[in-house]
């Protein structure tokens, strides 16, 4: 796969008119190669690999809340970066997961090619169905370089995208206690 990418990376700076023998690009197209690879690891992660038996027996039911998990993903549509967090919150149904479980399934859809509505229901749907949570809620606001640095340019604009599952979406208090978690 690199030796691929490597190749089309050279072709797209030599279409942009550079030297490819100049020193500054010289392993440029191999760098940017696997730069890619690397920002694109997602495809080649499996949700029940990365959660690895971390699911615990608990006799909680009450909301759990994971804050300000950050996030780095790549436009679909421009191969432009946006960058953000992502809040999560479960209402645990006999079982809860490990921690750090939240922000490695936060980051198997983020290095993935990916618009930030459907990154919010995957992961959303990934934890509801690792845990069996009677509700799910996740929240994502992030900056997104393709309106920032190209088009509109607009350097102050944010997006929040937000997916509620189970009691999330049909119980009005436990809706509004989660988001009053993530404002403070």
């Amino acid at each position: 796969m690199i030796d691929n990418l490597t190749e089309h990376y050279r072709n797209i700076l030599h279409s942009l008119g550079e030297d490819l023998e100049r020193d500054g690009l010289r392993n440029t197209p191999q760098r940017a190669a696997k730069a890619m690879a690397f920002l694109t690891r997602g495809y080649h992660q499996d949700l029940h690999e990365i959660v690895n038996g971390a699911i615990f027996e608990s006799r909680n039911d009450e909301m759990v809340v994971v804050k300000d998990i950050e996030l780095y993903s790549l436009c679909e549509h421009h191969l432009l970066p946006f960058i953000g967090k992502c809040h999560v919150a479960y209402l645990p149904n006999g079982k809860v997961l490990g921690l750090s479980k939240f922000a490695r399934i936060v980051d198997m859809f983020a290095r993935r090619l990916q618009i930030q509505e459907n990154m919010s229901q995957q992961i959303a749907e990934a934890v509801m169905e690792v845990t069996s949570a009677r509700g799910v809620a996740v929240v994502i606001e992030a900056k997104h370089m393709c309106m920032m640095m190209r088009g509109v340019e607009k350097q102050n604009s944010s997006m929040t995208s937000s997916v509620m599952l189970g009691d999330f979406r049909t119980n009005l208090p436990t809706r509004e206690e989660f988001l009053r978690h993530i404002s403070s």
